[in-house]
């Protein structure tokens, strides 16, 4: 209802006169947005890092919502499921690695409900349409002549499930995990990724914004200059994934079996429709830890399928704790809950995308959370509200021109957004709340009783929380609910300000 309310309100002031330009020009081309996280190892309840992800695929994903209706927009999540990290992590429980997966879904699941996160499908890799999707690309690459039996030699991280040349290692370690990696010597199957080595380099030029942050797409181009070197796709050494169709002895790389999630989550083999509908992919969301398996092996893998490419892989800094990367092995980490629990879901979710740029590092610290709470929602937002909310009450309004809203930057706002720049969104957004706080104090509309000041006040506080739904949903529909009724009240107090001990 409040999604819907937002969206018949967005062209309702004449500050919505860029949104119809902009939607009129978009009709030209097709009205859909396709937004995707990565999948998430299950190996432990989700953190932070899970959160901060997740959160922001759920604005873009309402933003779209805004522009294209909710039937128009695809948002998805999940969870990785095969390789030997799941294995080994089952067998210390004494579990079935399936068994294992299993009882710890619902964690990832309850975790999104509780932040407010809206996807339309949670996607594991032990879905049956998925494993079908990966076999038969196996087959389809196979069958093009771009897998080809050998024998792999090297080192391979367990917990990144990634490999890695002597160059790449740490004084011996993981560069990510920091702790000993081990060598493999065991027969695989190879994909020719060396022969989409040119392809890949033309993609990045005649495409400059496939893959963001601009300074992280430069670091991948270099890499790929220096060479590609065919990738080891199987293993043998042990059981738990998707078999080989084409050798039944060997699983797939846990890479190519998760990287196709993107494809099977929107029903690449069993519907059509839906699958012409909202592929390619509009954005995939990853961590810069991830961002050379998307930005190198996804579209040669896609290209070698004969799959259009997504448009667009955002590789975003990390959430450091105490200026560490947040990591459950090494013990950095905040939970969802307690995530939540310092200050509430929205204000979680409000500082998350306001404390540092998106595709930026950030280090995560309580009392920042507390500060933005306290001093931008409580003091700006909520004193704006319940202000005008009792001024009504009391006086009633009168409707007019609203000349306030002239002052919303409603174009710059919606170009921060499509750029995600969510900060810099956030920053326009409450610019305005500083400005209706000063018209009321400027204006005094409870001396002069006028109550066209109130009725200006009121619609810009129903766009303002218009715009805010993408990032604080639950306080945007009372807002709406609360200004859109016959009698507005003053209601709740929306932020109570928390004592930063």
């Amino acid at each position: 209802m409040a999604a819907q309310n937002l969206k018949k309100n967005f062209g309702a002031t004449k500050s919505g006169r860029a949104y119809t330009r902009q939607s009129n020009r978009i009709s030209l081309a097709k009205r859909k947005f396709y937004v995707t996280t990565p999948i998430y190892y299950p190996n432990d309840i989700p953190h932070i890092g899970h959160a901060y992800t997740t959160i922001v695929a759920d604005v873009i994903s309402r933003w779209n919502q805004l522009k294209f209706g909710k039937e128009n927009v695809f948002f998805l999540t999940g969870t990785d499921e095969h390789g030997k990290k799941i294995e080994q992590a089952a067998k210390k429980k004494d579990k079935r690695p399936k068994e294992f997966v299993d009882e710890l879904i619902p964690k990832f699941k309850n975790a999104w409900q509780k932040l407010n996160i809206k996807y339309n499908r949670f996607i594991r890799t032990t879905d049956k349409d998925h494993e079908k999707v990966v076999k038969e690309i196996l087959q389809r690459v196979y069958d093009n002549g771009d897998i080809y039996k050998g024998e792999y030699e090297g080192f391979y991280c367990t917990g990144c499930e990634a490999y890695y040349t002597e160059k790449d290692l740490v004084d011996g370690c993981c560069p990510i995990h920091k702790t000993k990696i081990e060598k493999l010597k065991e027969p695989s199957y190879f994909f020719r990724l060396s022969k989409y080595q040119d392809k890949l380099l033309k993609l990045y030029k005649e495409n400059p914004d496939f893959i963001s942050p601009q300074h992280r797409r430069k670091e991948v181009i270099n890499r790929v200059k220096e060479g590609l070197k065919d990738l080891s796709i199987s293993r043998n050494s042990f059981k738990w994934g998707i078999q080989l169709p084409f050798d039944n002895t060997h699983i797939a790389y846990v890479w190519f079996d998760a990287l196709f999630n993107y494809v099977s989550g929107v029903k690449y083999l069993d519907d059509k429709k839906l699958f012409e509908k909202f592929w390619p992919a509009d954005v995939h969301l990853i961590g810069k830890d991830i961002l050379w398996f998307h930005a190198v092996y996804w579209p040669a893998f896609l290209l070698s399928a004969g799959i259009s490419l997504p448009k667009k892989i955002f590789a975003h800094g990390w959430w450091t704790f105490d200026k560490e990367k947040i990591s459950k092995s090494r013990g950095k980490v905040i939970n969802v809950d307690e995530l939540i629990a310092i200050a509430g879901v929205d204000s979680a979710r409000y500082f998350l995308l306001r404390a540092t740029p998106f595709g930026d590092d950030g280090d995560f610290s309580e009392k920042a959370l507390i500060e933005r709470h306290n001093n931008e929602l409580a003091n700006k937002l909520g004193n704006l509200v319940s202000r005008v909310a009792g001024l009504i009450e009391k006086n009633g309004v009168t409707k007019c021109e609203n000349k306030l809203i002239k002052k919303l930057k409603i174009n710059k706002i919606e170009t921060l957004f499509d750029n995600y720049e969510f900060d810099k969104v956030l920053n326009e957004i409450f610019a305005f709340i500083d400005v209706c706080n000063e018209y009321i104090q400027k204006k005094k509309p409870w001396e002069i009783k006028d109550t066209k000041i109130l009725y200006e006040l009121k619609e810009s506080i129903l766009k303002i929380a218009q715009l805010l739904w993408p990032f604080i949903p639950e306080t945007s529909e009372k807002i709406t609910k609360q200004f859109s009724a016959e009698k507005i009240k003053k209601g709740e107090i929306l932020f109570r300000k928390i004592e930063n001990g």
